[in-house]
C-alpha cells in the first residue's frame, strides 16, 4: 500500500511538473537558443540581378568592387525586404475597456377552471366526492430572475524591439518574428512578437507599429522565482480542476 501511495505521489509530482523544477531550485532562469534563419547564399547588389547565379567556382569575385556579391546596394531601399533582414517593431499597447450588463426578467400566470352546472350532478358528485365541481382546477406561477455582470481591463505595455524576417511570401509580405530575453538576478522577461506585415507599411528608418502587425501574437512574461510566488500551488491548481464545488 505503502509503494502505491509512493508510485502515486511521484506521478503526480512528475505530471505537474514538480521533479523539473526541482532542479532549478537556487538556479537562475536558462536562456533559450538563439534560432537560425534561412537566408539567401548571394545577395543582390547593383552589379548583379537577383535572378543571376553566383559566380562559377574558382573564380572569386573582385575584392575591391563595391558591388560585388554579398555587399550592401549603395542606392537600394535599406528597408528590410527578404528573409533574414531585420526591422524594429515598436510596441505601444495602451488598451481599457469596460463592460458592464444588467438582466431583469418576471412573469406570473395564473388559471382556473370548473363547472358549476352538470345536468344536476354537481351535487351528487360534491356529496359523494367531497369536490365542489366550479372549482376543479386552479393554479398560479410566478417566476423571476436578474443577473448582473462587469468586466474591467487596463493594459499597457511600451517598448521597441528589433524583429527579424524568416520568410517573404508570395504576394511580397514579410512574415516576421521577434524574441527577446532579458535576465535580471533570478527573474527572466520574455517578450515574444510574431506576425505578417507589408512592405509598403515599413516607414523610412526601416520600423513599424505593432498596429500594422497582421495576425499578431504579442507575448510578454516571465519566469523565475517571482513568477513562482504569483502562481498557486500545484495542490491547489490540482483542487480547481477536480473540486465539482
Amino acid at each position: 500500500m505503502r509503494k502505491l501511495l509512493l508510485c502515486a505521489m511521484l506521478v503526480s509530482l512528475a505530471g505537474c511538473g514538480t521533479m523539473g523544477r526541482l532542479g532549478h531550485v537556487g538556479r537562475a532562469p536558462k536562456m533559450s537558443e538563439v534560432e537560425q534563419v534561412a537566408v539567401p547564399d548571394v545577395e543582390a547588389s547593383l552589379a548583379r540581378d537577383r535572378a543571376a547565379a553566383p559566380p562559377p567556382a574558382g573564380i572569386a569575385s573582385p575584392s575591391a568592387s563595391l558591388f560585388r556579391t554579398g555587399s550592401g546596394a549603395l542606392f537600394q531601399d535599406q528597408r528590410a525586404a527578404k528573409a533574414g533582414d531585420i526591422l524594429t517593431i515598436r510596441i505601444d499597447i495602451s488598451d481599457k475597456a469596460s463592460v458592464s450588463n444588467s438582466t431583469s426578467r418576471t412573469r406570473d400566470g395564473s388559471e382556473s377552471g370548473g363547472a358549476s352546472a352538470i345536468f344536476g350532478l354537481e351535487k351528487i358528485v360534491k356529496d359523494i366526492v367531497g369536490v365542489d365541481t366550479a372549482n376543479l382546477v386552479g393554479s398560479q406561477t410566478s417566476s423571476s430572475s436578474s443577473g448582473k455582470g462587469s468586466t474591467s481591463r487596463s493594459e499597457t505595455i511600451s517598448m521597441t524591439m528589433a524583429a527579424i524576417v524568416t520568410a517573404v511570401l508570395p504576394n511580397g509580405n514579410l512574415i516576421i518574428r521577434g524574441r527577446q530575453e532579458t535576465r535580471v538576478n533570478f527573474e527572466l522577461r520574455e517578450l515574444l512578437v510574431s506576425g505578417i506585415v507589408r512592405p509598403q507599411d515599413i516607414a523610412r528608418d526601416n520600423s513599424i507599429r505593432h498596429t500594422q502587425i497582421a495576425e499578431a501574437r504579442i507575448s510578454y512574461g516571465g519566469k523565475g522565482q517571482l513568477t513562482d510566488a504569483q502562481q498557486a500551488r500545484w495542490g491547489q491548481q490540482l483542487l480547481d480542476v477536480l473540486s465539482p464545488f
